[in-house]
């Protein structure tokens, strides 16, 4: 952040300065994430009241507090503090004129893409990027109070739960390049419709000034129709699976024996041949949307060629792959879930299942935020798993039993272990899957899957037979 007394941080934000301090850190919400020297935000939630935490976040690090009330630290007290942050960030922004604000919003592969790009940015220049999926009301301010007068890249992700949310953190944080990286269903039951994601979704690229450059998805109809939307420059990417010759175009996409993926990258009549490290069937997706990004803020093609390629993951949980001591291979993606990333997943887990010969375990519970299509969307996963050869379905949860019934309705040879919640699943994964096998571990947030995948991994060694 750049540095602010608490006069003229009381002042951007139409508060009252309660003592003195100067803040030269970022801005914290948790008091186990501090930032040193930083402004503690008290949000007044449902079970905890952060204004009662002001002291435990003076002790690490914090010099004020951003309020509705005073605390035992130097406060600026104002009426809604969520607001409040917004105003900051913005001021923030709007005092380092040479920082380009590159932001990106879709229904999957938001944090993949943003991963990608902060990697490729970083050797171009001091990055700044969203931590985790830190990307609402309170999370886009955080990312962009961490910015300094050293940041010349700030990379934004924003979500949205309805019309106009995208529209307002724009306002947080002006983009110069935007993209919108697919409409899928994640959240469709607060939107009702992938139309209405769409028009949500289509706020970002709106908020381009003319000089700006919207990045969109030629393989997605509601996406490539938001060209319309915007007075900015349109760059393309995809694979041309829709008809439309992309900008950033994708070819040649071949994956090896644990589901890293290498493909043929093309801009304005160059190409280059890109490795990528990760694994995942939806990866040259996710490095192709962070190209085209990279591009358009004038970046050549083989610095980004080069540097998705020793891009390692930078989230927690999503398609980590870890080869147990004894061999098992465990595919931790718990970090969320809707069903086209689900989809996604199972293709990774039997690409990797047929290339290497291993039985094939997918661990998955329930999707969240689905509303009335929940049913059926479960039951498709599970009819999907069944399609592409899944050997063992274990479900974790009641909030999964449509999953089971979709998999069994596929005509499969596969094995059902319903669960009622993720202790039984453990304990029988624990005693049945085995060096020959790769398990994927796959959930809503909610879910909170990462535990068995811990599990697997920290117990170790198979206790007893597998069902093949």
């Amino acid at each position: 952040m750049i540095e602010m007394t608490l006069a003229e941080v009381a002042d951007v934000v139409g508060g009252a300065a309660h003592g003195e301090a100067t803040v030269t850190g970022g801005a914290f919400v948790d008091t186990r994430t501090p930032e040193p020297g930083g402004l503690f935000v008290a949000i007044a939630g449902e079970r905890v009241d952060g204004h009662d935490l002001a002291a435990a976040a003076g002790d690490a690090g914090a010099v004020a507090v951003l309020g509705s009330r005073p605390t035992d630290l130097p406060t600026v007290v104002v009426d809604d503090v969520t607001a409040a942050l917004g105003r900051l960030a913005r001021h923030v922004v709007d005092r380092l004129p040479d920082v380009v604000v590159l932001a990106m919003t879709g229904s999957q592969g938001k944090t993949g893409t943003k991963d990608y790009l902060a990697h490729v940015l970083s050797e171009a220049g001091t990055t700044v990027a969203t931590r985790g999926n830190f990307n609402n009301e309170l999370g886009v301010p955080l990312t962009v109070l961490r910015a300094t007068p050293e940041t010349r890249y700030l990379v934004v992700e924003m979500g949205a739960r309805g019309v106009g949310h995208i529209a307002e953190l724009c306002r947080i944080a002006p983009p110069h390049v935007a993209a919108v990286l697919n409409v899928g269903t994640a959240h469709i039951g607060e939107f009702g419709g992938r139309e209405a994601i769409a028009r949500a979704k289509g706020e970002i690229v709106e908020a381009l000034p003319p000089d700006g450059t919207a990045v969109l998805n030629a393989d997605d109809d509601l996406v490539a129709a938001m060209a319309a939307r915007t007075v900015a420059t349109v760059t393309t990417f995809g694979d041309g699976s829709a008809g439309r010759a992309p900008d950033v175009s994708v070819s040649e996409v071949s994956t090896d024996e644990i589901g890293r993926q290498s493909f043929e990258l093309s801009h304005r009549g160059s190409g280059a041949t890109v490795h990528l490290a990760q694994v995942g069937a939806f990866q040259w997706r996710n490095a192709a949307a962070a190209a085209a990004m990279a591009l358009a803020a004038g970046l050549d093609l083989d610095t980004v060629a080069d540097s998705l390629a020793d891009a390692g993951p930078a989230s927690r949980w999503r398609m980590e792959l870890t080869e147990r001591a004894d061999g098992l291979v465990v595919v931790n993606d718990a970090y969320n879930a809707n069903p086209e990333s689900m989809r996604a997943a199972l293709e990774t887990l039997a690409g990797i299942g047929a290339r290497s010969g291993r039985r094939t375990v997918a661990v998955l519970g329930e999707m969240l935020e689905l509303g009335d299509e929940a049913a059926a969307a479960h039951h498709g996963v599970g009819a999907y798993a069944a399609e592409v050869g899944v050997d063992v379905l274990v479900t974790v949860g009641p909030g999964a039993a449509a999953v089971a019934e979709g998999f069994g309705a596929g005509g499969t040879a596969g094995v059902i272990i319903p669960t009622a919640g993720r202790d039984e699943a453990a304990d029988w994964l624990r005693h049945n899957v085995s060096a020959a096998d790769v398990v994927l571990v796959k959930a809503s947030r909610g879910a909170a899957l990462e535990l068995i995948a811990d599990d697997l991994l920290t117990r170790g060694g198979n206790e007893g037979s597998s069902t093949r």
